[in-house]
């Protein structure tokens, strides 16, 4: 577990430093013929992922600044200023594919209040309800080292490092194995990229605190009890019935095991191994 090697938030911003990317830049021409001519399932599905992510997105950025206010060094606060505005970016890119692609040009606040729509209330219970109020404590006690590890949890370990990346694996790979909307893989591609990143920072910060202090690994812990069956349910389409369902070519129990694979490697090197749950 000690021999993996982490980057600290001084390396991370070098990193970030030499990936900038444009959402506008992204070549969505192919895209917009090849929306149409889905099948509708298909669509639907794609457009439910879509609005997953546009809620997702819109979330994450907005409830974000208090960690940034909650930093430990200069390093970590500038590292953490860098995924807000990634976090501003990935919205962009989605409200343009939405814009131009879709078809259905508004404001990035119309786009998101449509997508709620299509969400379930377990993804809503984990980001209109354990966000917001993860996010609410921290900036009330941004010094409080429990409400700190607890927000990072659920934003790097959960948010991204879970949905975030179980989402990307299949709906990216289905995409691209099909042919299917060049567009948007590459720029997802890209997000994705960046969210390595965080998910670096984050993994890297939670087994620094609990080398430090081993009793936040119960903050840990509770956290992840909390809202891993919420975190199944999200990962469930609509109009899919009980527990085995197949979806973008993978059944649930390769998108759940994927899921709980990620998650295992990172609280193993954390310290906080998914056993001791």
């Amino acid at each position: 577990m000690n021999e993996v090697h982490l980057f600290g938030p001084q390396t991370l911003y070098r990193h970030w430093e030499d990936a900038q990317w444009s959402p506008f830049a992204i070549d969505l021409s192919a895209d917009r013929g090849q929306w149409q001519d889905l099948a509708e399932g298909d669509r639907a599905l794609i457009f439910w992922v879509l609005s997953s992510l546009m809620v997702a997105e819109e979330r994450i950025t907005t409830k974000f600044s208090g960690l940034v206010g909650a930093y430990g060094s200069e390093e970590e606060a500038t590292f953490l200023a860098t995924q807000q505005v990634d976090e501003a970016r990935h919205m962009q890119f989605y409200a343009r594919f939405q814009d131009e692609v879709v078809a259905d040009p508004a404001a990035i606040a119309a786009h998101v209040e449509r997508a709620r729509e299509q969400v379930s209330p377990a993804f809503r219970a984990i980001f209109d309800t354990a966000l917001v109020e993860a996010h609410r404590q921290l900036v009330a006690s941004p010094r409080d080292p429990v409400a700190k590890v607890r927000f990072v949890t659920l934003y790097h370990q959960i948010l991204e490092g879970t949905l975030g990346l179980t989402s990307f694996n299949f709906v990216a790979g289905h995409l691209e194995r099909e042919g299917l909307l060049p567009g948007f893989v590459d720029g997802y591609s890209k997000i994705h990229h960046d969210e390595q990143r965080h998910i670096g920072y984050g993994t890297w910060y939670l087994r620094e605190a609990v080398a430090a202090t081993p009793s936040l690994g119960d903050a840990v812990r509770s956290m992840l009890r909390e809202l891993l069956p919420a975190v199944s349910e999200s990962l469930t389409p609509p109009d899919r019935d009980g527990t085995d369902w197949n979806a973008l070519g993978a059944s649930s129990e390769e998108i759940r095991d994927f899921a709980l694979g990620g998650l295992t490697r990172r609280l193993n090197i954390i310290g906080v191994p998914l056993a001791s749950l």
